[in-house]
């Protein structure tokens, strides 16, 4: 049986999709009964948190647990404390853990990589068998400069020249799905998309989907940081914003990986496709943003 936190985020619920595709016995973790109630599929609920994890007992049922948890200030001590539980229930389930790409190099200090990275490490000494799935920036964050788009005709991004190889979380799903029901093995997955693309080639893709000239502008830091704090986000998600963003410049999201295409059976999906099927939130309609935007 296998267990899914994060199940109502912009992958999990995807992945619940794919499971039910699959036939798979699957339970969902969820916070609060009313988020069971819309769970896609046959799929079956337990009420637990990262905070307040599920009891021994049930624990044990499954020998597959999907490890996601927000991109939030204190995500490295609650999946930690989670994985101290399923140690302590004397249970050895294979844990799939969501990571992010970058976590595997000790170089990289993102701060939304490195907690990845802390988890890691105490997955390590525990001994549970574990893979990783470590996918590049989300197509679903250009959902934040929609609006922008459709006001300015403009992306805006500190990001320089560099290049990221954006990916669709459906196909992160997809692959996480393949993996659950799969031989377990130990190893991590770089999920990307098709091709690294930098913000300049984003907005040209994005005129030609919508048939709008749209061009790109390289925002200075101290400028993007008065924006994103203006939009809401704590300083802690700004300062990581900033970092994740220098990460690009420099290159570090550049990398383009087979293992999409390789584990789920089709080609990453490119991002002119997933702007089409996202049409209205750049020409109609304010951005509902996932939860998890990070």
């Amino acid at each position: 049986m296998i267990l899914v936190t994060g199940a109502t985020g912009r992958v999990g619920y995807p992945l619940l999709e794919a499971l039910a595709d699959a036939g798979a016995d699957v339970t969902a973790m969820v916070r609060v009964p009313a988020k069971g109630a819309d769970l896609p599929g046959p799929a079956k609920y337990i009420v637990a948190s990262f905070d307040d994890p599920p009891v021994a007992g049930v624990l044990q049922t499954f020998d597959r647990i999907f490890l996601l948890s927000p991109a939030v200030e204190d995500q490295a001590e609650l999946e930690i404390r989670f994985i101290d539980a399923v140690i302590a229930a004397g249970h050895r389930p294979h844990i799939v853990k969501m990571a992010a790409d970058g976590f595997q190099d000790p170089g990289v200090e993102v701060r939304f990589v490195r907690s990845h990275r802390e988890v890691a490490a105490h997955l390590a000494a525990s001994g549970l068998p574990v893979s990783y799935l470590a996918p590049g920036i989300y197509m679903e964050t250009l959902l934040a400069a929609a609006e922008r788009i459709r006001r300015d005709a403009t992306l805006y991004a500190p990001s320089g020249p560099g290049r990221a190889a954006y990916v669709a979380a459906s196909d992160v799903a997809d692959v996480a799905a393949r993996v659950l029901t799969s031989p377990a093995e130990d190893r991590t997955y770089v999920l990307t998309g098709p091709e690294a693309l930098s913000g300049q080639q984003v907005a040209r893709r994005i005129s030609t989907v919508f048939a709008r000239d749209v061009g790109y502008a390289d925002l200075p830091a101290k400028q993007a940081r008065e924006e994103l704090l203006a939009s809401g986000l704590s300083q802690w998600e700004v300062d990581g914003a900033l970092e994740l963003y220098d990460w690009v410049r420099e290159g570090g999201a550049a990398t383009v990986t087979a293992d999409v295409p390789e584990v789920a059976g089709h080609p990453a999906r490119p991002v002119e496709d997933w702007l089409d099927d996202n049409r209205a939130a750049f020409l109609d309609f304010p951005p509902d943003l996932p939860p998890d935007v990070f």
